[in-house]
């Protein structure tokens, strides 16, 4: 069960620094330190909306407008926290 436990919170681990690279790369697209017209850099950022979009559209339909900010990356990333304290608690038994 500890090897168990350890895939999944090494995947939520990466799932967690991918989410965080990503709203810290829309930052500097928004504040037009990353140029987008680069083809490497359309292909990144294309990536990783792929996998962080389907983790945020149903939080986005919950979610007010905020007026331009979008908070559901915290929220994701609070959920990734509840999830690995269920997890330990359930796998580990505390």
């Amino acid at each position: 069960m500890y090897a168990l436990y350890e895939i999944l919170s090494l995947l939520l681990t990466v799932l967690t620094w991918i989410i965080i690279i990503q709203a810290i790369i829309s930052w500097l697209v928004a504040f037009n330190v990353i140029n987008t017209g680069s083809g490497g850099v359309n292909q990144f950022l294309y990536a990783l909306d792929r996998i962080t979009e389907p983790l945020y559209r149903p939080i986005r339909r919950l979610l007010p407008d905020f007026g331009g900010i979008d908070f559901s990356p915290i929220v994701v990333l609070l959920l990734i926290a509840v999830v690995r304290i269920l997890l330990r608690s359930l796998l580990l038994g505390y």
